[in-house]
């Protein structure tokens, strides 16, 4: 089963849910939950799971739990897929 890992560069707090674009290999996400009690954790796999078209399950945080800084691990998806689909969900 194919799968990758992607790096995100997490902005908890916003006004609303949204991609923000690229910085270097990291991708930038805006959520608008707090980052209280991994609340912004469960939004960001929750609207990226939702622009993949991927079930929430398939989306595992693995670094970066207190950080702005994450790495998520993707099943089923290679790394181009996500960035075709992310760009197409733009």
């Amino acid at each position: 089963m194919p799968g990758c890992t992607l790096e995100l560069k997490t902005i908890p707090n916003a006004p609303r849910d949204e991609i923000a674009g690229w910085l270097g290999p990291a991708l930038k996400v805006k959520v608008h939950a707090p980052a209280l009690e991994g609340r912004a954790n469960d939004a960001l796999l929750d609207f990226l799971a939702g622009r993949l078209g991927l079930p929430r399950r398939a989306l595992t945080l693995i670094r970066g739990d207190k950080s702005r800084h994450k790495v998520v691990r993707i099943a089923g998806l290679t790394l181009a897929e996500v960035r075709t689909r992310l760009s197409a969900a733009t």
